[in-house]
């Protein structure tokens, strides 16, 4: 990401009251302590330009977040948000103390942060992200559906104002687990920030750290620690802008493992289409075993059982994996017609439940007993024509 946000005092804002970058407004609901950055269309985040996000494609951000209502929310104008909390329950003790948001202007991404100073500075954050949110066409957030806003939710009722009006939500967790778990294990977003954007934060708080840090600050009054805190919400919103410009794109700069996730998804999503252009797409680049699986198991779906049968074949010799020998048996039954194959497959181990194993084995062995009964009878013949 360029300077413009490399720390606090390269912020273009000015500072109204002590070390902290917000300027007291004032609203109907109280003051609002606000900071606003606003940064150039071509800023990045590690490798990933973050300008693809305001043209992400919303059929494929549907398809990722497997939420249809996404498919009719224009990404050019979501709004990001991410919360900072004095704890991790939603509940009524939980206050959202800092609000990060972001969205694409006519100058490029304006970053704000709405800061609650002492409680009575609450009604007008709240009264503000009720505005952003509502000008917005869709809401984006990174675990922002199970604890962000449900939390925000509840602080409207505490404070009795009305909430936001409904938009469509696409969680960027929910995302990120579906393309990268199987490849990284932890989707937590400075996991996806270094692995997938190729982006390393220096100088971060711990996210354990930050609701002691805020109550530190009530008792007294010490703005130096929040710095930190202030900084990683900014990070944090301006990394979702990041990642959605990687997933709202055709896709190509994804890992080939985490194209793999995306075409499992997108069968999930039943667009079958898709799914396989991705997964061809991974397996050219280098997938390996779950390339080959999954271009097996999208044929076997589509009914392209001979596509099917060569692709486990080749796993087969990649992976000593008793489903993939299953697999083989089925298709060497029903498809190929070839019960010894089949048995082969059975022999080595398929994992089934042994009552399963031997209904399997008896009825192969009837077929290649019959098989072999044929082909007798078919020596026979030809013996006693020739001999005519």
């Amino acid at each position: 990401m360029q300077a413009v946000i490399g720390g606090p005092e390269g912020a273009p804002v000015s500072r109204a009251h002590g070390s902290l970058p917000f300027d007291a407004v004032e609203r109907p609901e109280g003051r609002l302590w606000l900071r606003q950055v606003t940064l150039p269309f071509d800023f990045a985040v590690g490798r990933a330009a973050a300008q693809p996000a305001r043209a992400a494609a919303p059929e494929l951000l549907a398809l990722l977040g497997l939420d249809a209502s996404l498919s009719a929310a224009p990404p050019e104008r979501a709004l990001y948000f991410d919360t900072e909390t004095t704890g991790l329950g939603v509940g009524a003790g939980t206050v959202a103390f800092l609000i990060g948001v972001g969205w694409f202007g006519a100058a490029g991404l304006t970053l704000e942060q709405l800061f609650v100073r002492e409680p009575a500075d609450e009604p007008a954050a709240l009264g503000y992200l009720r505005e952003r949110a509502e000008g917005a066409s869709l809401l984006i957030s990174f675990n922002g559906k199970a604890f962000d806003w449900p939390l925000l939710l509840d602080r409207y009722v505490m404070n009795q104002l009305p909430p936001p009006a409904a938009r469509p939500h696409l969680d960027l967790l929910h995302v990120a687990r579906r393309l990268h778990r199987a490849r990284l294990g932890s989707c937590r977003l400075q996991v996806l920030e270094r692995e997938v954007l190729g982006f390393t934060r220096e100088g971060d708080v711990e996210g354990a750290e930050i609701a002691a840090r805020y109550a530190h600050f009530l008792r007294s009054g010490d703005e130096g620690a929040l710095t930190q805190v202030v900084q990683h919400n900014l990070w944090d919103v301006a990394s979702m802008v990041a990642l959605v410009g990687l997933y709202g794109e055709p896709l190509e700069a994804l890992h080939p493992l985490d194209l793999v996730g995306a075409a499992r998804t997108f069968q999930r999503g039943n667009n079958m289409a898709a799914a396989q252009a991705a997964a061809e797409r991974a397996l050219a680049r280098g997938a390996g075993a779950p390339g080959l699986e999954l271009t097996a198991r999208l044929a076997k779906a589509r009914g392209d059982r001979a596509r099917a049968l060569r692709d486990f074949e080749a796993l087969t010799r990649e992976v000593d994996d008793p489903a993939v020998r299953l697999e083989l048996a089925k298709l060497y039954e029903h498809h190929a017609r070839d019960p010894l194959r089949a048995l082969g497959q059975v022999e080595a181990g398929t994992g089934e439940e042994p009552r399963a194993t031997e209904k399997r084995r008896a009825r192969l062995t009837k077929k290649l007993d019959r098989q072999l009964a044929e082909a007798a009878a078919r020596i026979q013949r030809a013996r006693r024509a020739a001999a005519h």
